[in-house]
């Protein structure tokens, strides 16, 4: 053992006898779930690195929604469904390029600046 873990073993004993530790908050309350207590162990070292990472969830749900709809308005005959596809598109890029630009992503995208762009003006 070295000198740090004595002294911090020793000072916790002393908090302890002194009564420090009792009427903590949630004391005799269970602890809060860990966000991955649903992910199988072997899995959670990777959920953690993606979440670190900031790859989140959401992203990816976005993501596979943003396919989808692209997807459907390349195949899509009628013009006023492809209307409210490409609503709906725009609404989610909106989201997207949002929380991106919260983690402070920067978006390439020329669509989006041109979209943004529109939405500022309305907004004025």
């Amino acid at each position: 053992m070295d000198l740090f873990h004595i002294v911090s073993e020793e000072r916790i004993k002393k908090a302890y006898e002194d009564g420090e530790f009792e009427n903590l908050p949630g004391m005799g309350k269970p602890l809060p779930l860990d966000d991955l207590a649903g992910v199988p162990e072997e899995l959670r070292m990777a959920y953690k690195l993606l979440k670190n990472a900031g790859y989140t969830e959401e992203e990816s749900h976005l993501r596979r929604e943003l396919t989808t709809i692209e997807d459907l308005m390349k195949k899509c005959d009628d013009p006023r469904e492809r209307e409210g596809l490409r609503k709906k598109l725009n609404e989610k890029l909106l989201r997207f390029n949002q929380m991106m630009s919260k983690r402070g992503v920067k978006t390439n995208s020329s669509f989006f600046k041109n979209y943004e762009h529109k939405v500022h003006n309305k907004l004025k």
